[in-house]
């Protein structure tokens, strides 16, 4: 049994405390958060578990080998750090720092430490997502040309961030997953209309080495509830909508053939419009997915799958672009502001 404990029971982290408290091979024995309310609703999931408001005990705790961090991203790298500096496992919610200094020592100092670092990039344990890289990387697209993400809501404003940091992190790490590559280039635009400051609204590019492009939107300010992901590419193309339960994956046999002899441009491309198929997909709660993988890596000391270098790597990705909005939508070449 590993022993578990969560800082932060709010809007994200009371899922965490209601999976942890099922979870086979995981005992939860604390919860901590400075808000009262939180640890209420807390104690209904777990009655056994110890409601605590201070993190210090929380990293002094003895009894307490992994700890989950759903607090407000603008304290993740240090609360990360104090946690694995106390020699405990940690899974640490999306976006694991705002720097990607910050995501880059935390990943020493867990290779240093032999402890788990893991991100909570959910989508990367989504089935249909599972089920999407593995297609993407069995070459039943060919080579994938480009990609875009939508993700958009008239939904939770926050404070404390902007929709480029809140939204983005998970498609990112699918798209990274996907093309398995860093990026050579990220140019962003956005723009504030409810606080200034924080942008509501931002577009994204991003650029590989070998000529894929990915684009992404996110919103908070949007009248429809989007989650969608597609890949164009050279053989077929596949669309991910988290919004259709019947048909999240839709595989379609379109594009255009090269064939190997013609005698005009007429003849060069020959447009292939073929059948739609929708892959089965076997679906299991993601967070569940994802929190018996941490519990998993954990009693096994394996390095998880959205580990803290991936995570390193969605977070320049992050940073690249906040830059590029600072700037007005300049490019800017991915690493070089961490």
């Amino acid at each position: 049994m590993i022993d578990v404990a969560i800082a932060g029971a709010g809007t994200w982290g009371r899922n965490h405390v209601r999976a942890f408290a099922s979870l086979p091979g995981a005992r939860l024995r604390a919860v901590c958060d400075s808000d009262s309310a939180a640890l209420e609703r807390a104690a209904r999931f777990a009655p056994s578990a110890r409601l605590l408001r201070n993190f210090d005990q929380l990293v002094r705790a003895d009894d307490v080998s992994a700890v989950v961090l759903a607090t407000p991203a603008a304290r993740h790298a240090e609360q990360a750090r104090a946690l694995l500096d106390a020699g405990k496992d940690v899974l640490v919610e999306k976006p694991m720092a705002m720097r990607a200094r910050e995501a880059e020592a935390l990943c020493e100092l867990a290779e240093a430490r032999g402890r788990v670092l893991m991100v909570g990039h959910i989508m990367r344990y989504h089935p249909a997502v599972e089920r999407l890289v593995a297609l993407v990387r069995g070459g039943d697209l060919g080579k994938v040309h480009y990609l875009h993400a939508v993700r958009v809501n008239l939904g939770r404003v926050r404070t404390d961030e902007n929709a480029l940091w809140s939204l983005a992190p998970h498609d990112v790490s699918v798209v990274l997953a996907l093309v398995d590559a860093a990026p050579e280039s990220v140019a962003a635009r956005g723009a504030s209309y409810l606080q200034a400051g924080i942008e509501d609204v931002v577009f994204v590019n991003v650029r590989f080495a070998d000529g894929t492009m990915a684009q992404f939107q996110v919103s908070w300010l949007d009248p429809r509830k989007d989650r969608r992901l597609t890949v164009v590419g050279s053989k077929k193309m596949i669309v991910f909508d988290d919004r259709d339960p019947a048909e999240m994956l839709k595989l379609y046999d379109k594009g255009y053939d090269r064939p190997p002899e013609y005698a005009d441009f007429g003849e060069y491309l020959t447009l292939r419009d073929g059948d739609i198929h929708v892959p089965k997909v076997e679906m299991r709660e993601p967070l569940a997915v994802e929190c018996a993988h941490f519990v998993d890596c954990v009693a096994s000391r394996a390095t998880p799958r959205t580990s803290g270098r991936e995570g390193l790597a969605v977070v320049r990705v992050l940073e690249a672009a906040q830059r590029s909005l600072e700037l007005g939508g300049t490019p800017v070449a991915c690493g070089a502001t961490g």
